[in-house]
């Protein structure tokens, strides 16, 4: 449902609301400037805005496609600006599509289109009502203020977003194992989305600045560089993020092998024991198997078992010890060779 409203700045310095566009218009007549402000507006609003505020068709059309990236185009009667807003909810970045158009005595803004009931410039009526001196600046510095806290409102997810990056660290460093790449995978996928819209958003600001659009005086340029510093600031911001995603994917990566290196440290171990314990007792199988296991007079007869079977079960512990103590040193051997 549509909840646009629409302002008028007088001369005077009056600032009040206006039931209708065609009311609006009519108003700007007087002089001063017009505020029509539309949120979640229907497509035959929109379309209307060719006609009466001399808007041009593409520019309704990109208002309704929400993939749309940031850009400024300029026209005979206005500058058409795409920009976006963030915020963060539930682990998700949302981000949602701000149009503005200005002309000489009027500013468009176009917002909750495709946002689900988000409010991206709901604050910013508090802070128009709050600033006196806007009736009289004109609409290039009501465009510095709605951009202003558009550009303020990222800041929100930015710090959501580090804060899911401290807890992923910090889960890395103490649960490896059971850490989900998945999450890393997902914020780097945010902070991409980010960058792509921040390094738009950087380039309309130096448009602007360079005093490209004829509907910002050199006066108001210098707002607008205010803004630029917040965008470069941010957009290095994400560029820090990532490669803190890249390192930790890294340092998980690397953990997580170690301690598969541990497990199959482990193994071997187990194997290598098992094995000296299999090479010592085969040759001692083998002879007990040669001396008999059911006949305890095959070797020596009935009559010297006394003597012969202890002298047997001896010489098999030295058999024993001598298979130790070889297998022992050519371990050595083997660690001394691999050493060099």
């Amino acid at each position: 449902m549509s909840e646009s409203k629409f302002y008028h700045f007088s001369p005077s310095g009056h600032f009040y609301g206006i039931h209708s566009v065609d009311e609006a218009i009519a108003a700007s007549r007087e002089g001063g400037f017009i505020w029509l402000n539309f949120f979640n507006p229907s497509i035959q609003e929109l379309h209307s805005l060719v006609d009466t505020m001399a808007v041009h068709p593409l520019s309704v059309e990109d208002c309704l496609d929400s993939s749309q990236v940031p850009k400024i185009e300029h026209f005979p009667g206005n500058t058409f600006i795409i920009f976006n807003a963030f915020s963060y909810k539930d682990n998700q970045l949302l981000i949602d599509e701000i149009d503005l158009f200005i002309g000489k005595n009027f500013l468009i803004t176009v917002s909750g289109i495709n946002s689900e009931g988000r409010k991206p410039l709901n604050g910013i009526i508090r802070i128009v009502e709050t600033d006196p001196t806007l009736a009289s600046a004109g609409p290039a510095f009501l465009m510095h203020v709605v951009l202003d806290y558009v550009v303020d409102e990222k800041l929100q997810a930015f710090e959501s977003l580090e804060d899911e990056l401290e807890e992923a660290e910090d889960e890395v460093l103490n649960n490896p194992a059971g850490f989900k790449p998945t999450e890393l995978m997902r914020l780097k996928k945010y902070l991409v989305n980010l960058r792509k819209s921040l390094f738009h958003e950087r380039e309309i600001l130096v448009k602007i600045c360079r005093m490209d659009c004829p509907f910002v005086t050199e006066k108001a340029i210098f707002h607008f560089r205010d803004i630029y510093d917040h965008l470069a600031k941010f957009f290095e911001l994400t560029e820090t993020n990532r490669e803190i995603v890249t390192s930790l994917m890294e340092l998980y990566t690397s953990l997580l092998n170690n301690q598969m290196t541990k497990v199959s440290n482990q193994t071997n171990d187990s194997v290598r024991r098992l094995t000296l314990i299999a090479t010592v007792f085969m040759p001692l199988t083998l002879i007990a198997s040669i001396g008999g296991m059911s006949e305890w007079s095959m070797i020596t007869g009935p009559n010297n078992w006394k003597l012969s079977y202890p002298l047997f079960l001896l010489g098999m512990a030295v058999i024993a010890m001598m298979n130790y103590v070889l297998i022992k040193w050519l371990e050595r051997r083997s660690k001394r060779r691999t050493e060099k």
